[in-house]
């Protein structure tokens, strides 16, 4: 009984630090190709290929990284170096619809994509 309860408290040890960003107008396909290339390194390494990459997503999983980072380390009060990522999560956002003038008065619809960004970190003690 006495090991359940200390597995539990080992479990608390280990904190979430998460930040979120909405409504962001670049399609989640575009944003989850970078996303797919850092999701497995480490925050250093993760920060140093956003910032070499040139594609348009990578500006702003940059932005919501280091967002990440400062929520940690001022509201959480956690140090920098003991932070991993844990996750993280691109979805669709709302989509603004548009049409684009054809021949014979017709009309060919699109859709400008949005997409929300959620990256999590991981703080252990």
């Amino acid at each position: 009984m006495e090991e359940l309860w200390q597995e539990k408290l080992v479990k608390h040890k280990i904190m979430e630090i998460v930040a979120i960003s909405r409504a962001i107008r670049i399609s989640p396909r575009k944003v989850r190709l970078v996303a797919d290339g850092i999701r497995n390194l480490s925050l250093e390494k993760a920060l140093n290929v956003l910032d070499m990459t040139q594609k348009r997503g990578s500006s702003v999983l940059s932005s919501v990284f280091k967002s990440a980072i400062a929520n940690a380390v001022n509201n959480a009060k956690k140090n920098k170096d003991s932070l991993t990522i844990k996750g993280i999560e691109v979805w669709d956002g709302p989509a603004i619809k548009r049409f684009h003038p054809s021949t014979r008065g017709r009309v060919h619809p699109y859709k400008k994509r949005s997409s929300h960004i959620k990256i999590i970190l991981e703080a252990k003690e």
